[in-house]
């Protein structure tokens, strides 16, 4: 897997993924002594809402970000958006009220809405060899993963040395340090074949992405991860504390457990991928983490929660989230053209996370109105279904090369030179998958 870094260009935006990544960790940290320090016992709502406040800047400035990503050069807007970031985080340790945590987290999640789907859209264009994108795919999990493991560390070891609001400092400098590691290479800025209007540019990698069979499955998909995973990162802190009567260091612990699952996954997806297509892959992390969110509802009824069961179930769900996840980066980079890629990543950054605001609340809500065992039920049974969903959405064949005809054009189209043969893709010269409705309009 480490055989990717050989690259130079990729190797210096994986070390800006991870130092960003480091920073973005010490803010959470930091953000959550802030808000208990402005609002006390009201801390919680403080953090619920700037969470919603993330997802909401997500799921509607992404596309609009993405309109734009295609007339500004990649590096430029990239390390423009690392200076916002840069600059927000350098401001919240000066923030006496509220409404100014939320406003700064507006503007830096905004930011973030343009950074991360341009980011990830350049990475296939510099490894543009499927085994070299793969292991990029899974060294990114482990970044993700491995992130939510240290940060914690680091920000307490530091917290022993200086006051909480000095870890914004952090944040700031980390997201400098990616911007500085970008400077130092040329990204590739694949340009439109032809002009088009912003309302064009804004939704385009929405209409492609809902013409694709395949990305329309991988929504379902991610309906199924993210209403699973909801469990864990809404509902851990509940149940340990709450329903067990354990200390914190064994929330962190079963928090670990899931973090390791994924890890594991990360680490063998390189070498499954290779035999086994990603569909397969993708459907049996999906399944595994419905049956297994159903199994623990069933434990739980029949014996009652016990560390061990939740220790198990939070590791077999982290195994099966990354298999949902890591894979999804390579049917974006199948679904579209290069020129394409950039809104097709923001379209799929949008919808994704327009699944965690349905699920973020509805476990919180579930958990606290009915306890652990109804809401792992609805939650595992809600995934189920979703999983259903994609199995009809994706078809089981799913050629990357389709016959088809362009009765439209005529014969001696550019298109249609040198015989018809080529992977199927929606774009301006082929606006419906062949079969179905949707259409690129």
């Amino acid at each position: 897997m480490l055989s990717v870094l050989k690259h130079r260009s990729y190797r210096h935006m994986f070390l800006a993924q991870v130092v960003a990544l480091m920073g973005t960790g010490l803010a959470t940290v930091a953000l959550g002594l802030l808000a208990f320090d402005l609002a006390g016992d009201q801390a919680g709502l403080v953090l619920g809402t700037a969470l919603t406040i993330k997802m909401v800047a997500y799921v509607t400035l992404a596309p609009i970000a993405a309109a734009f990503a295609e007339q500004i050069n990649r590096r430029t807007m990239l390390v423009l958006l690392d200076a916002v970031r840069a600059g927000v985080a350098i401001c919240l340790p000066f923030v006496t009220e509220v409404w100014q945590i939320y406003a700064l987290i507006f503007l830096m999640q905004a930011a973030s809405a343009g950074f991360t789907p341009t980011f990830q859209a350049a990475i296939p264009d510099l490894l543009p060899d499927e085994e070299d994108y793969t292991n990029a795919l899974s060294l990114s999990r482990l970044a993700y993963d491995l992130e939510s493991l240290l940060s914690p560390m680091l920000a307490a070891a530091l917290l022993t040395l200086v006051t909480f609001d000095t870890l914004f400092v952090g944040t700031s400098v980390g997201f400098v340090a990616s911007a500085l590691l970008i400077v130092t290479i040329a990204l590739p800025s694949p340009k439109p074949s032809k002009r088009r209007g912003i309302w064009d540019r804004t939704t385009r990698g929405l209409r492609i992405y809902l013409a694709t069979p395949r990305l329309r499955g991988l929504l379902a998909l991610c309906m199924t991860l993210s209403l699973v995973a909801a469990m864990v990162l809404v509902n851990t802190v509940v149940v340990i504390r709450g329903n067990l009567n354990l200390g914190e260091t064994a929330v962190a612990f079963v928090l670990g457990s899931f973090g390791a699952g994924s890890m594991v996954t990360a680490l063998l997806l390189p070498r499954v991928l290779r035999t086994i297509p990603d569909r397969p892959v993708m459907v049996f992390g999906a399944a595994l983490m419905s049956v297994v969110a159903l199994v623990l509802a069933a434990w739980s009824y029949l014996l009652g929660l016990t560390l061990p069961a939740v220790v198990l179930s939070w590791f077999l769900i982290g195994l099966g989230y990354s298999a949902v996840l890591t894979p999804s980066g390579r049917l974006l980079r199948r679904s579209s053209q290069p020129e394409d890629r950039p809104a097709i990543f923001a379209a799929q950054f949008t919808l994704s996370h327009a699944c965690w605001l349905i699920s973020y609340p509805l476990s919180g809500w579930l958990m606290s109105a009915f306890g652990a065992t109804p809401t792992l039920v609805v939650l595992g049974v809600g995934g189920a279904a979703s999983l259903m969903i994609a199995l009809v959405l994706w078809p089981s064949r799913d050629p990357d090369i389709i016959a088809h005809s362009h009765p439209d054009l005529p014969p001696d189209h550019p298109h249609l030179q040198g015989g018809h043969s080529h992977p199927y893709v929606i774009d301006d010269l082929h606006r419906q998958w062949p079969g179905h409705h949707q259409t690129l309009r």
